[in-house]
């Protein structure tokens, strides 16, 4: 009787889940995808507290890690890693600067089609602007707070670095709230973002270091 009981628990907990959860329809994917994209072209500056949560098969625990992100356009992005240790990556005109504790590196992407591709998904990925990409399948839901759209890649070659991607939106403000990139081996990497700032003055300064 008490496993029966749990089990009619458990059921009535996966169906509330589920329900939490659900797929949008064409009415609601046009309306969601229109209201992206105008917060997508007002946007010109993001800067973000992130935390990211690396997770790998092989251990028990994700490695978290926290920093800061910063966005400008048209296409410069930095992410610098603060805790547990100082580590920062730049995108800016189709260059990737490594500075990894006063150690820096560069990075020509734009000899790469296939990184200066990735490196047009991650920048589309913060603005939260990948609709217009036909490199994709996308599937799209909603719950009662946020969106979620699954971006599928066609191409094989990315297909071998990126599985998918899944961003996740905050349904009042129409932002990206997570961006998952997900692994052929199904390891993935989680960022969620916090105290995000839209439209503040940033210098370009913040990318050349």
């Amino acid at each position: 009787m008490r496993n029966l009981l749990f089990l009619v628990v458990l059921i009535a907990h996966t169906s509330l889940l589920l329900a939490q959860e659900s797929k949008m329809n064409n009415t609601e994917i046009a309306e969601f995808k229109g209201k992206i994209n105008e917060t997508s072209k007002a946007t010109t500056t993001i800067q973000s507290n992130f935390t990211q949560y690396k997770h790998l098969d092989f251990l028990s625990n994700d490695i978290t890690t926290q920093g800061k992100m910063a966005f400008k356009v048209p296409n410069m992005v930095k992410w610098e890693y603060t805790e547990p240790f100082k580590y920062s990556i730049i995108f800016k005109d189709d260059k990737l600067i490594i500075n990894d504790s006063g150690t820096k590196s560069n990075m020509d992407l734009g000899n790469s089609a296939l990184f200066k591709k990735i490196n047009q998904l991650i920048v589309n990925s913060v603005k939260g602007n990948l609709f217009q990409d036909s490199d994709f399948t996308m599937s799209y839901f909603k719950s009662s707070k946020y969106y979620k759209v699954i971006f599928i890649p066609k191409d094989e070659k990315i297909k071998s670095y990126i599985a998918s991607f899944i961003l996740i939106f905050d349904k009042q403000q129409a932002d990206v709230m997570e961006v998952k990139m997900v692994e052929p081996t199904n390891d993935y990497t989680r960022i969620v973002f916090s105290d995000r700032l839209i439209n503040k003055p940033l210098d370009n300064e913040v990318f050349t270091n």
